[in-house]
């Protein structure tokens, strides 16, 4: 192995006490792949086990917390006890490959599905609707604001939701505060207008991490993490800056959470307003945290080199894979085991069961031109 691939494969352990066999993590990736009932299928199952024996933690695709917040076909919800039994199942197959496993809790606010949802109403902090499309559905609908008794009802719903993971058997959860999500629109002074308590733009954010925390101390018989991944900045203007972002890193580490994650496509992206700097998001992120608290970067990490770099130049505690990990189940290990040359950077339109990818996140694979190198 390189000399610059050891980092990569060091041990931690968070303020909780969890323990992570080295510093690679499974991003979360929305799989489309839920069984009719929004519960974790055999299909995915067998798509994080497979992907499980190498990293050190995988946090699962977005599961949503409350009916109204669902935002994908093919979602799998925690928003009911019903959930539990297949979460286990994926708890297990986690552990069984030796990863700890996170559950990515979420709520869709105005850019849930209208038509996987309730009455077709989205919600949000404020009437106010999204500016531009975002990920794979077009949603332009204003929602309706969220009276104050309802906010809160969202806020027990992400505590019920953490407590269903811990029954599961999971070793974390991490607070989806990115993408344009809920807990962004709060955050963010494109659409929150609120004249409540809630006009407090990271009053929402603090107010999950307590109640997750009181569950978490509550229920929790083993260490048990707490996360919470954002977005550094919004294109809407007003919006978030790197400004607003420094803003609420300062809270949540005040908030005692286990780790920050950054939500990016590109680790090297430059800020785009609020700062001026040559170095990336990436960077001044890390260097503002200053070890505070672990800080998981992602974005285009394609190779181990990219990996170490992230690591160096990046200054971050954790490398999280993406797509690396879809086209190549066993980047991780082919790494540790000095193959790194073998790594696919690519799938072939007719490698669907070799890579064991689900049928319908297999579909939007081929159908999304550029979303996946493919040879065809």
């Amino acid at each position: 192995m390189k000399d610059n691939y050891q980092k990569l494969f060091h041990d931690y352990t968070f303020k909780s006490g969890v323990h992570v066999k080295n510093r690679l993590m499974m991003a979360p990736m929305t799989t489309f792949s839920a069984d009719e009932n929004d519960y974790v299928s055999q299909e995915e199952l067998n798509y994080y086990s497979e992907r499980a024996n190498g990293v050190g933690t995988v946090i699962t695709a977005c599961a949503y917390v409350s009916k109204n917040g669902k935002g994908f076909d093919g979602q799998m919800g925690i928003d009911h006890d019903g959930t539990i039994e297949g979460l286990s199942k994926l708890a297990d197959v986690l552990h069984s490959g030796g990863a700890k496993g996170v559950v990515q809790l979420y709520h869709g606010g105005r850019l849930a599905v209208p038509r996987l949802i309730p009455n077709e109403e989205t919600v949000s902090a404020s009437s106010v609707a999204p500016l531009e499309d975002r990920g794979f559905y077009s949603i332009k609908q204003a929602p309706r604001a969220l009276t104050t008794e309802e906010v809160y009802d969202i806020i027990t719903d992400f505590g019920e939701a953490t407590r269903r993971a811990i029954e599961a058997g999971f070793d974390g959860v991490e607070l989806h505060g990115a993408s344009g999500y809920l807990i962004q629109q709060f955050v963010s002074p494109h659409s929150n207008k609120r004249k409540d308590e809630f006009e407090n733009p990271l009053l929402f954010s603090l107010k999950l991490i307590e109640e997750v925390k009181k569950v978490i101390n509550e229920y929790a018989e083993k260490p048990f993490l707490i996360g919470y991944r954002f977005s550094p900045e919004e294109p809407e203007t007003p919006g978030i800056t790197m400004k607003e972002t420094f803003e609420l890193i300062d809270e949540l580490i005040r908030a005692d959470i286990d780790y920050l994650h950054i939500a990016t496509t590109e680790a090297w992206a430059k800020p785009r307003r609020g700062i001026v700097s040559e170095k990336s998001r990436t960077e001044l992120i890390a260097e503002y945290i200053n070890q505070r608290v672990p800080l998981i970067g992602v974005g285009s990490i394609h190779t181990p080199d990219d990996a170490a770099l992230l690591l160096e130049k990046g200054k971050t505690d954790f490398v999280a894979i993406g797509r690396a990990l879809i086209v190549d189940p066993h980047w991780v290990e082919k790494v540790q085991n000095h193959k790194e040359e073998t790594i696919s950077q690519q799938l072939n339109q007719n490698e669907q069961h070799q890579a064991v990818i689900p049928t319908s996140l297999w579909k939007l694979i081929l159908e999304v031109e550029g979303w996946f190198p493919i040879e065809r």
